[in-house]
C-alpha cells in the first residue's frame, strides 16, 4: 500500500511545535547558546552500541552532535545547545527511529549534579509533570536482581540473565561485563523506572564509559546519569572527560571490540581529541530524545505518532 499520509495528526504535530518552542524559550532564559554544528561528520564516534550511518562520498550522519559541540567548548564557548536530527543505523522499533530530534546541551565549569538538576527543570517546565527523586544505578539494579552491579563479576550477571530467560542458555559466553549490565538493565531494571514521573539514575558502571569522567573516590563508578519515564530512557548526561591521552585509550579499545564483534571498525575523531588537548575545559553535557519525550508527553504508546513521519512512511 502505498500510505502517503502523516503517521501523526495536525494536534500533534503543533504540540511538537509548542515543545520545541518552550525548550528554546528555557534555554535562551538560563543565557545557554544555540548553535549548529554539521550533520555529516568526516568521522564516527567511536562507541561500541553506536552504529552511524555512512553516506557515498565518505562521512557520516552525526549520531549525537557531541563532538562538534566539544569542539565548540575548546574554543572558548559558554554554555551551548543543539536542537534538531540526528541518525543511527539499525534503530528501529517502538521507541527508535533511524533518524530522531535531539536535544543536546553543555555548560563549561558545571558539575554532573548541576546537570541532572537542570534535566529535571526543563523536563518539568515543558511537559508540566513532578520529576521523581533521583536515586543511584547501584540502588535500582540491587532492587531488581540483588547484585551488586560495580562488584559483581561477568559470570553471576551472566548466570542471572538466562535464569531470568533474558538470555538463552547458549548465549556467547565471551561476552563482557558491559554486554551484561546493559542487558539486564535495560531488559529488567528500566521497565521499573520513573512509573510515578520522571526519575534520574546517577553512577553508573564504568565499564563502556568512553567520554565520560570516572569517580576518582569509587572505582568502576562512572559519574553518567539518565532520566526515565514510564519505563522509557529519556535523557543521557555525564561529568565530561577532559583528558585525550585516556580518551585516545578508550576510543582504541571500543575499536577493538568493534572488531573482534565483526561489526565497521570507523576511524578515530583525531579533530575531536586535538581539541581536548588544546584544552577542553570542566564540563557537563546532557541530551534528551525530543521524540521520546513529546510521545510521552501526549500519552502514545510508540514514537511513531509524535513523528510526522515514521520510519515506514519515510
Amino acid at each position: 500500500m502505498n500510505d502517503w499520509r502523516p503517521s501523526a495528526s495536525g494536534a500533534t504535530l503543533a504540540r511538537r511545535a509548542r515543545l520545541l518552542g518552550d525548550i528554546r524559550a528555557f534555554m535562551a532564559e538560563r543565557g545557554v547558546l544555540e548553535v549548529n554544528t554539521p550533520l555529516l561528520a568526516s568521522a564516527a564516534p567511536a562507541e561500541r552500541g553506536l552504529a552511524s550511518m555512512q553516506v557515498d562520498d565518505g562521512g557520516y550522519l552525526v549520531p549525537s552532535p557531541e563532538h562538534g559541540l566539544k569542539r565548540l567548548l575548546a574554543a572558548g564557548m559558554g554554555p551551548i545547545y543543539q536542537l534538531g536530527p540526528v541518525f543511527r543505523a539499525g534503530e528501529a522499533g517502538r521507541w527508535h527511529n533511524p533518524e530522531f530530534w535531539m536535544l543536546e546541551w553543555y555548560r563549561p565549569e558545571a558539575s554532573m549534579a548541576d546537570l541532572v538538576a537542570e534535566t529535571g527543570a526543563l523536563i518539568e517546565t515543558v511537559a508540566g509533570v513532578r520529576c521523581m527523586q533521583r536515586c543511584e544505578y547501584r540502588v535500582v539494579f540491587e532492587a531488581v536482581t540483588g547484585l551488586d552491579p560495580i562488584a559483581c563479576d561477568t559470570t553471576a550477571l551472566a548466570d542471572w540473565a538466562r535464569q531470568q530467560r533474558l538470555a538463552p542458555v547458549e548465549a556467547a559466553a565471551d561476552h563482557d561485563r558491559a554486554f551484561w549490565l546493559d542487558l539486564i538493565m535495560s531488559l529488567a531494571v528500566q521497565p521499573t523506572l520513573g512509573e510515578h514521573g520522571p526519575q534520574c539514575v546517577i553512577d553508573f558502571p564504568a565499564e563502556d564509559a568512553v567520554l565520560v569522567a570516572t569517580d576518582a573516590e569509587r572505582p568502576g563508578v562512572a559519574r553518567r546519569f539518565e532520566w526515565f519515564w514510564q519505563g522509557v530512557e529519556l535523557a543521557n548526561g555525564a561529568q565530561e572527560l577532559t583528558d585525550a591521552d585516556i580518551a585516545r585509550e578508550r576510543m582504541q579499545r571500543e575499536q577493538r571490540l568493534r572488531r573482534e564483534a565483526g561489526a565497521v571498525e570507523t576511524a578515530l575523531d583525531e579533530r575531536l581529541l586535538g581539541a581536548m588537548a588544546a584544552g577542553l575545559p570542566p564540563s557537563a553535557g546532557v541530551a534528551l530524545g525530543v521524540d521520546r519525550l513529546l510521545a510521552l508527553i501526549c500519552g502514545f504508546a510508540s514514537i511513531g505518532e509524535a513523528l510526522a513521519f515514521d520510519w515506514p512512511r519515510r
